[in-house]
């Protein structure tokens, strides 16, 4: 799966991982790579900015509850 990071943070602080077929995927983003699940998608975000959550609708299990 490819996935991308929203270069815009929330409100919140974090920058939201996303995978390319995700409704809520920015126009403002950064693409992070090929990854076989979010978690190895959040850590390459983490190398750009420091909060990263994942995407709750896209990437939940990555997503802070």
């Amino acid at each position: 799966m490819k996935y991308y990071v929203n270069n815009k943070a929330q409100s919140t602080g974090e920058h939201e991982v996303h995978t390319a077929n995700c409704n809520y995927l920015p126009s403002d983003k950064k693409y992070l790579g090929e990854f076989n699940n979010c978690n190895d998608a959040v850590k390459e975000a983490k190398k750009t900015y420091s909060k990263v959550d994942g995407c709750y609708w896209c990437c939940n299990s990555c997503h802070k509850k």
